[in-house]
């Protein structure tokens, strides 16, 4: 990833700014207000440490081959550097607050991220107290930005994406029964579950479900009770260092049942568990490699002709669909401020729910809540011989 250095000279006075680390550390020192001098910083609120790390990764690497590419920003007739100021929520809620505080009080005129819901609801009240706008880039529990004035999000929901797939399930396999499996406590994946089992019982199905506790690594007795309870198919909205061995542990058992993923479960890490196996994996995602030739193109040229950047890709240029979104929430942020004028934060955040951008993902506007107006996902599937994902089809929340 490349390292983003800003050298300010403001008469005598010189202020250094820390570059940033591959895994998408702290990358400013505090220092002057974002709306001084001739730059402008965007916080990134992003884990690169813990369980979602590969997909905060990711996703940073999405707004940096954005930032690369578009490094400055017109505001009020002024013309601004953009400085990426990142704070690593370490995939976990208790380190959130103080990652979101950190970003406070580098002086940022917004804020970008997280991968994962329960950092963007623990941090949220940060921002909140500090009249600091955050802009969710794949975080999809609706409790985000519910009583949150200052969250919005570019992504669509969990309820639509559980409606997506439950749909999904009764159309492709004929499902009567699903299996579903999350982490216990965890709000994302215990919201997926509880929003299918609505859909997919009001459609007359039956679910059964369990949680498996934190840190677990076991998963050997939770795929042969699907197998015995006959499910059609396994739901399992967790983190995507779960899904790597539920997936391994799946094909080692010969489980034989179709998993179905959430966003989470489109990562390079899941799909390589799934190389050379029988394994039957289908995600529901934002993004699907082929959607912009333009974009697809650029972001592979900038992971091969940059060792950071590829390690940060998990060692090869499949294009992540967080990527992609990383991508379009730093052009939504450019758009806040553009039509803000400066970087002011009060300023930027009243000038964030009347941004519209046409995407790489889509095109992006928000509703009255601050939510992503958004009503089709994609669904792809692991192509097991070639350890590539392959697209199965572009589906609504109603099913067609």
């Amino acid at each position: 990833m490349k390292r983003i250095i800003a050298v300010m000279l403001t008469g005598i006075m010189t202020l250094s700014l820390a570059a940033c680390s591959s895994a998408g550390s702290a990358a400013s020192a505090g220092g002057g207000a974002s709306s001084g001098g001739d730059v402008i910083r965007i916080g990134v609120f992003e884990p690169s440490t813990g369980d979602s790390a590969s997909g905060g990764k990711k996703e940073i690497l999405g707004m940096q081959y954005a930032n690369s590419e578009t490094p400055t920003v017109e505001a009020g007739g002024k013309t601004y550097k953009v400085e990426l100021v990142y704070a690593d929520n370490g995939s976990s809620a208790d380190k959130a607050p103080s990652a979101a505080s950190e970003l406070v009080g580098k002086d940022v005129s917004l804020v970008l991220g997280s991968y994962g819901s329960g950092v963007s609801m623990a941090g949220g009240p940060k921002f909140e107290e500090a009249g600091l706008a955050a802009i969710g880039v794949t975080c999809t529990n609706p409790n985000v930005t519910a009583g949150n004035d200052y969250y919005f999000r570019i992504c669509f929901l969990d309820n639509f994406q559980a409606d997506v797939l439950a749909n999904f399930a009764i159309e492709k396999f004929s499902a009567k029964k699903a299996y579903c499996l999350g982490e216990n406590g965890n709000e994302y994946d215990q919201g997926l579950v509880a929003f299918f089992t609505q859909v997919f019982e009001a459609a007359g199905g039956e679910v059964i479900s369990d949680s498996f506790p934190t840190n677990n690594s076991d998963f050997t007795s939770y795929l042969n009770k699907a197998k015995s309870e006959g499910a059609d198919v396994i739901f399992t909205p967790v983190s995507i260092a779960y899904a790597k061995q539920i997936m391994e542990q799946a094909a080692s058992l010969d489980i034989g049942i179709p998993f179905l993923g959430s966003d989470t479960l489109d990562d390079n890490m899941v799909l390589e568990a799934t190389k050379d196996t029988n394994l039957q994996l289908f995600v529901s995602t934002f993004y699907q490699e082929g959607g912009s030739e333009t974009f697809d193109k650029g972001i592979k040229d900038y992971i091969n002709n940059n060792s950071d950047a590829l390690t940060a890709n998990g060692g090869n240029d499949t294009i992540s669909a967080v990527t992609a979104m990383g991508y379009d929430a730093y052009y939504v942020a450019l758009e806040a401020i553009k039509a803000a004028g400066s970087g002011d934060k009060a300023q930027i955040k009243g000038a964030i729910p009347s941004v519209k951008w046409d995407g790489v993902s889509g095109s992006i506007a928000f509703d009255e809540v601050g939510d992503a107006v958004r009503d089709t996902a994609y669904i792809k599937t692991a192509d097991t011989s070639t350890g590539t994902w392959a697209f199965e089809k572009v589906q609504t929340g109603s099913g067609k």
